[in-house]
């Protein structure tokens, strides 16, 4: 076969799956939407043994009710069940879903989750179909075409993004100056090992805080940041600031949080130059 017949036959296979997925999106009959979705809270956090492992995050005890029967239905996060909690406290709400007919299959996120439609992947299998659509081109008219075919639109998601970048690192901004202060204390240091192909080693510390809000609220969070020598840190009092609204976002370094938002707005920007240099140097080269 051709290239010409390979990528036409990519194209063609991607255009199918992404119209059987936005068919079925139409139908209801997505995972996404045979999802049973309900909000949580923490119970019970329980503290981590300093020494031991952060697979599997903080351990938790949920509770939530279940959608057909209203009753009261009491969780763990123990195993594998969806994200990894790296922030707790008691009362906090935690998303929690399963497949219909099969509250046994739980997963949880840190956040409460709005219902979906399930198109995520028949429009990435979409964009797989402009892809080859521009290599195509690109193998027909010249390689010139991939440089347009893929810096053209790609400056202009980046282009319309930016601005939304600004105001998101403004805002940031603004909750960074009314973020409260208190003292918190690295209750647990958690070390994990792994060995790769090579049986070579690699460690992950892990510090975790623990830090007392203003209105009584313990909180007990990973801390993978701003902390000078994480694997001496075990018992260190340290200098948390938290925003109020939501108490999974700390930092104990002010001034590196700052710095990072506006590390993102340059290459947001940056992400908007290099893609529209390659779409001029396309179109020069026609």
């Amino acid at each position: 076969m051709s290239w010409e017949e390979v990528l036409a036959l990519w194209c063609a296979v991607w255009a199918v799956l992404a119209l059987v997925g936005y068919g079925m999106a139409l139908a209801g009959v997505t995972n996404a939407q045979r999802t049973i979705r309900r909000t949580g809270r923490i119970e019970q956090v329980r503290m981590p043994r300093h020494g031991g492992s952060r697979t599997g995050g903080i351990s938790v005890v949920i509770s939530y009710r279940d959608a057909t029967s209203g009753q009261k239905v009491t969780v763990t996060n123990d195993g594998e069940r969806g994200e990894v909690m790296t922030a707790a406290w008691e009362g906090r709400e935690i998303g929690v879903s399963h497949p219909r007919g099969r509250p046994y299959a739980y997963r949880l996120s840190s956040t409460p989750e709005e219902p979906s439609r399930g198109v995520g992947q028949p429009t990435f299998a979409l964009f797989l179909v402009y892809c080859g659509l521009v290599a195509l081109a690109a193998v027909g008219w010249g390689w010139q075409w991939a440089l347009i075919g893929l810096g053209g639109p790609m400056t202009v998601f980046a282009a319309v993004h930016l601005p939304a970048t600004v105001r998101a690192k403004n805002h940031r901004s603004e909750k960074l100056a009314a973020m409260d202060t208190v003292r918190g204390r690295i209750i647990a240091v958690l070390k994990d090992v792994t060995v790769d192909q090579d049986n070579g080693t690699s460690t992950t510390i892990t510090p975790v805080v623990s830090f007392t809000t203003h209105d009584g609220t313990v909180v007990t969070a990973h801390c993978t940041a701003n902390l000078p020598d994480p694997a001496g840190a075990y018992g260190r009092d340290v200098t948390v600031h938290y925003a109020p609204s939501d108490l999974a976002d700390f930092t104990l370094d002010l001034a590196a949080e700052r710095r990072g938002e506006m590390l993102d707005v340059v290459v947001n920007a940056l992400a908007v130059v290099v893609p529209l240099a390659t779409t001029v140097v396309g179109m020069a080269m026609l």
